[in-house]
């Protein structure tokens, strides 16, 4: 009898054992995010849709991987994040402002005044002032790091206005808040500006991604731009005014066969759903990549070039979400561009877009 009351206490007592195991494990097993970060890397994780996002906040918060079943989508050509740092080149998720691409002189106008840039400071450079000068800012500060039962999420803050070399060239007193968000194995890229100025500040930001297909080299993907004008540029690269229906440059833009061009072009209007949407497409064999424009992004800069010199790796493509198109504000000052956004003293200014990965 002893015998059997020793046994049935041992099955209970395991089985209270079974049920403590079970009620710590099962929070852990069912987590779907994770966000971490180890030295200087943040990675967002989604277990379920076998998608990991890696972004370096000190070297312009740039996310540089976005690994779908191990296969990285971003154009990266580094081995390392130290690689990187010791040479860095124009890749992954570059932010460009406070202006995006070019710029037709040394100066750009606001509110009716132009600003001229001191190019002795070293931050702005050449004839054709390019990208800006935040594309590898250090100053990028983590101010939340979460992840919850919907998703993962890193945001970062610049305050632009601390750092007087950024203030002598742009003096707009301003803050920025990049919130990259990983759910349902897409990724939201999230920007606020915050204008703490007493004049309006114009917006002429934008991103650069890079984005790559595993399954085919470039020359076998196709494009789908979601855009009814294509402007015309000068040798420099800058819009010069005159624009034409994109029509006009593919014969169908849903279907273009990237083999045919050597693209560096800007687009505007573009074609949106019923929740303001513009999605811009690109795809191989079996994989795809769908870049999704917010309404605020008033423009796409598309580059593709064709391959160069032999070994140069040029299997990317750049979807690039712009405030406004090249050389906004200078051209909005000549009368030449009439979508040119700002924000009020005290307003913001905020938009997303989404990488949405398909087939990887």
């Amino acid at each position: 009898m002893k015998q059997e009351v020793d046994v049935s206490r041992t099955l209970k007592m395991l089985g209270v054992a079974l049920l403590l195991i079970t009620a710590v494990a099962a929070p852990a097993a069912a987590r779907r995010y994770s966000a971490a970060r180890a030295g200087d890397i943040v990675r967002l994780e989604d277990f379920t849709g076998r998608t990991v996002v890696s972004i370096v906040p000190g070297s312009g918060n740039m996310a540089f991987e976005m690994k779908v079943n191990g296969t990285n989508l971003l154009w990266w050509p580094f081995s390392t994040v130290e690689e990187f740092k010791a040479r860095p080149v124009m890749s992954g998720i570059p932010f460009l402002g406070p202006w995006a691409n070019r710029l037709d002189e040394q100066a750009f106008y606001a509110n009716g005044v132009r600003y001229p840039f001191d190019m002795a400071l070293g931050n702005v450079r050449g004839a054709i002032p390019i990208h800006g000068f935040l594309t590898t800012s250090p100053n990028w500060q983590v101010i939340e790091l979460k992840a919850d039962a919907a998703s993962a999420w890193v945001t970062s803050r610049l305050e632009f206005f601390r750092q007087p070399s950024s203030m002598k060239q742009f003096p707009f007193a301003h803050t920025i808040d990049m919130t990259y968000r990983l759910q349902d194995g897409v990724l939201e890229v999230h920007t606020m500006i915050r204008n703490l100025s007493a004049d309006p500040m114009p917006v002429a930001i934008g991103f650069h991604p890079y984005f790559r297909l595993a399954d085919s080299p470039r020359d076998e993907w196709s494009v789908s731009v979601a855009a009814r004008t294509h402007w015309l540029l000068a040798a420099n690269k800058v819009p010069t005014g005159v624009t034409e229906p994109i029509s006009r440059l593919f014969p169908d833009a849903q279907a273009v066969p990237l083999r045919n061009y050597d693209l560096d072009d800007v687009f505007s209007e573009l074609v949106r759903d019923s929740s303001g949407h513009a999605v811009m497409t690109v795809k191989g064999r079996t994989q795809k990549i769908d870049v999704v424009f917010g309404e605020r992004w008033r423009s796409a800069v598309v580059w593709a070039p064709k391959p160069g010199a032999p070994g140069q790796d040029r299997n990317f493509i750049c979807f690039e979400p712009m405030a406004g198109i090249t050389d906004a504000m200078n051209l909005a000052q000549k009368g030449l561009y009439s979508e040119l956004q700002s924000v009020p003293p005290g307003g913001t200014w905020q938009e997303s877009f989404w990488v949405r990965p398909g087939g990887f």
